[in-house]
């Protein structure tokens, strides 16, 4: 059974940091790419980052660049979402997922979810 478990959101002053990682179990991790995706209070599903399987290609949300920075340890299963200079407008439910390929933003093509870690950035 794949499990996808999101940790290390919370509350975040304007202009601090947060990190949050999303442990993998149940696949064979370093064979998926990885994603992070987020969803504010009535408003779509978008595009964070991704990563892939290796590593070597990343790719950011054109909004979002310069302040994240996705990383992943094969090793330890776990995926990573450095955020930075956060602002009120990053609060939101941040989700990871897993996918055979690396697929950038197309969220179709991701096979599991997490259940979401909450981020909320206060002024």
């Amino acid at each position: 059974q794949v499990q996808l478990v999101e940790s290390g959101g919370g509350l975040v002053q304007a202009g601090g940091s947060l990190r949050v990682s999303c442990a993998a179990s149940g696949l064979t991790f370093s064979n998926y790419g990885m994603a992070w995706f987020r969803q504010a209070p009535g408003k779509e599903r978008e595009f964070v980052a991704a990563i892939s399987r290796s590593g070597s290609n990343i790719g950011y949300a054109d909004s979002l660049k310069g302040r994240l920075t996705i990383s992943r340890d094969n090793f330890k299963n776990t995926v990573y979402l450095q955020m930075n200079n956060l602002k009120l407008a990053d609060t939101a439910v941040y989700y990871c997922a897993a996918g055979l390929f690396y697929s950038g933003s197309y969220s179709a093509k991701y096979d599991y979810w997490g259940q979401g870690t909450q981020v909320t950035v206060s002024s």
